[in-house]
């Protein structure tokens, strides 16, 4: 079989398994948008508090771009380190209760980066079944061996973690599942991986709303990774915790060492992002956020909230019926979610309205016959 012979079989096999995808261009800022030529409103964006074209945050862009340009021209170990990196890390390793934090340019990167440079052959990792792909490809590249636990099954964890015989072990998990919007027990993963000596890798993506990190001591192995692209409304990922752990990622992780520094635009907007987010601004959408996910499922702990559909068609059929009523919310598909559980994902903002929410429960309701609690 030639190339161009298998790259057609496997778009077919693609296109006849139903989960052909293709970016659409959604011509927005903030929640409301034009998608294929109608208005909408989006419930599918990352950008929890709005603060993607907060003022301060655009104007803070604006003045890096002015002083820097448009980019690093370098890795941050070659000359591609700008003082807004430095004050960046600095902030976040304050905001974390933490010695240090590195800056990489997605939070992809950085899970790759940490699992890269902490695991290898003589390496246990235990990873949560539903980890984001990220930790999950970091997990691969590090050549180290690999138990995957039931998700949230701390006697799986353990029992795996038993298994490590010399090898040095790394615990890494979510903080907030991306798929399902649950949270991790953060405190009894902590416990489990002191007992067992492991290293705890918690990747806290999209924990707005919580939980809460108690900041661990400089002797405590754990290290948090994190992104600026939800929560911060920017772009790019950092790896925060005691010094002797950042400075190993600084130095061997190669998704730091050999790529391009971030855009000291997307920094600046970032470090802006987090004086916003620690203000009594800051709190104010944190409550927003919390009363617009209580509105659609009481007490849920995370701005994402699924509607598992089942069968794929089943779900591109729901997600059609919102857009006729003016809601956004696209399926989610395998391989994203394993088969017979597509959804629709929710994803609330603090940028919403009322009267955003209240068109999202009325059209969940026209399409369900009522908002469903699951």
């Amino acid at each position: 079989m030639t190339w161009n012979e298998w790259a057609d079989a496997a778009r077919a096999a693609i296109r006849d398994g139903g989960r052909w995808r293709a970016p659409r261009d959604f011509d927005a800022r903030g929640p409301e948008g034009v998608l294929d030529g109608r208005a909408v409103v989006s419930f599918a964006s990352n950008d929890y508090l709005g603060l993607t074209h907060h003022p301060r945050v655009v104007a803070a862009a604006h003045d890096a771009l002015d002083r820097w340009g448009a980019g690093a021209g370098s890795a941050r170990l070659i000359v591609g380190s700008r003082p807004v990196h430095t004050e960046a890390e600095h902030a976040l390793a304050e905001w974390k209760g933490v010695r240090r934090a590195a800056l990489f340019p997605t939070g992809f990167a950085a899970n790759l980066g940490v699992l890269t440079a902490f695991g290898g052959p003589d390496v246990l990792v235990c990873s949560d079944e539903l980890n984001h792909a990220s930790i999950i490809d970091g997990c691969r590249l590090s050549r180290s061996h690999v138990a995957v636990y039931r998700h949230q099954d701390v006697d799986h964890l353990v029992a795996a973690l038993a298994t490590r015989g010399d090898r040095r072990a790394i615990v890494a998990s979510d903080t907030v599942f991306s798929m399902d919007g649950d949270l991790a027990d953060v405190d009894t993963l902590r416990t489990v991986a002191a007992d067992h000596g492991a290293l705890l890798v918690l990747d806290e993506a999209h924990a707005v709303l919580g939980p809460y990190v108690v900041p661990s001591p400089d002797s405590e192995p754990v290290v948090r990774v994190g992104t600026l692209s939800k929560t911060l409304g920017a772009l790019g990922g950092f790896v925060a915790g005691p010094a002797r752990y950042v400075e190993i990622v600084e130095n061997t992780a190669r998704p730091y060492i050999f790529t391009t520094a971030p855009t000291p635009a997307d920094t600046a907007a970032a470090l802006a992002a987090l004086g916003v987010l620690r203000s009594a601004e800051g709190v104010a959408l944190i409550a927003r956020l919390r009363a617009h996910v209580d509105r659609l499922r009481p007490g849920h702990p995370s701005p994402i909230v699924p509607f598992v559909c089942g069968q794929e068609t089943r779900a591109l059929d729901a997600a059609r019926a919102l857009l006729d009523r003016g809601v956004l919310v696209p399926a989610i598909r395998p391989p994203t979610v394993p088969s017979g559980t597509s959804r629709l994902r929710v994803a609330l903002s603090a940028a919403h309205s009322d009267a955003h929410v209240d068109q999202l429960t009325a059209a969940l309701a026209g399409v369900f016959g009522a908002v469903p609690q699951r």
